[in-house]
């Protein structure tokens, strides 16, 4: 039986910085209330010439450069974003073509789960890898998130970001993915969601959130989620070395921290500088952590992301 290990990582963030003090000039808000509130002290804007397909390439080379593989090895790519630049042809498709991939068994597709997304697409790369199906994979979380945000809603416009990150996985002989976890229930649909019809291309679409409502969800079920990777492994919360969360609320990441007691000095953080970058989120978060030397090979992390749908699930890995 093959396991699946990540080979490299990689991310990319627009140079663009909005700080909380330039949301001030626009909305009725304040520094103090969003960092109270959200833990956020400022966000990412892609530029006009970006896009969804160009963030997902610089993040996908930088993470193909860390695996030190062939690019012409990998025989799936698989795309996380609710924010395509169109329906079709997929992001992943779109992906394939730029970083000049010229394998043609390699089937390229889209999961649209929302920050939720790269969970998604490391449990799914993760069953073929130890089928035996795909040897490496090439997985990215991307979003173009602040196309959508109506900039006079204070609660919704503080949170979300732009962003890119990737990972590419391998088989292996020895475990590096101990399980993934994933779930959904969509009698909570209402509560996070893009409004306007999907039929009407032409009419504004804004992000709308009953954020208390969310928040209340998302603490019990990532909680749920932390302890069955821990009971499906056997494992203790003392094995855990690092926690890799969604960045959506530092609340919500404390909850967490707390629920595994561990200190926040074991859990990697970007949300205040990147605010919620929705699918991008994990793997920026799991870039960061590896690149600055924090998590190192052996480590054990506990991936884990909460988002619209509701979608949820969570990842045990040891790097």
């Amino acid at each position: 039986m093959k396991y699946t290990r990540i080979a490299g990582t990689g991310s990319y963030l627009p140079a663009k910085v909005q700080t909380n003090a330039d949301l001030e000039k626009i909305v009725d808000t304040t520094d103090q209330w969003i960092i109270e509130r959200t833990g956020v002290h400022s966000r990412r804007i892609m530029e006009e010439t970006e896009t969804t397909t160009s963030m997902a390439k610089i993040a996908a080379e930088r993470a193909i450069e860390a695996s030190g593989i062939d690019k012409n090895k990998i025989g799936m790519i698989i795309v996380a974003t609710v924010t395509p630049e169109t329906l079709f042809p997929n992001t992943a498709t779109k992906l394939q073509k730029l970083l000049g991939i010229t394998a043609t068994k390699c089937p390229a597709f889209d999961i649209s789960a929302a920050c939720s997304g790269f969970i998604c697409a490391l449990s799914v790369a993760d069953q073929y890898i130890r089928s035996g199906a795909v040897e490496y994979a090439l997985i990215v979380g991307v979003e173009s998130l602040t196309k959508f945000v109506d900039w006079t809603d204070r609660s919704t416009c503080i949170l979300f970001s732009d962003g890119a990150g990737a990972a590419v996985l391998q088989a292996a002989d020895a475990p590096g993915v101990y399980s993934t976890h994933i779930h959904a229930d969509g009698d909570y649909g209402e509560l996070l969601c893009l409004s306007g019809s999907s039929y009407k291309y032409d009419e504004p679409r804004y992000i709308r959130m009953r954020g208390n409502e969310v928040f209340k969800v998302a603490v019990t079920k990532l909680g749920e989620a932390v302890d069955e990777a821990l009971a499906h492994n056997n494992l203790d919360r003392a094995a855990i070395d690092w926690l890799v969360p969604h960045q959506a609320n530092l609340r919500i990441i404390q909850a967490m921290a707390k629920r595994l007691k561990l200190p926040m000095e074991r859990v990697i953080l970007t949300l205040a500088n990147q605010g919620n970058t929705s699918a991008a989120s994990v793997p920026l978060a799991l870039d960061i952590g590896v690149r600055d030397g924090r998590i190192k090979r052996g480590d054990t992390l506990l991936l884990e992301a909460f988002g619209a749908g509701f979608i949820w699930g969570s990842a045990l890995i040891k790097y």
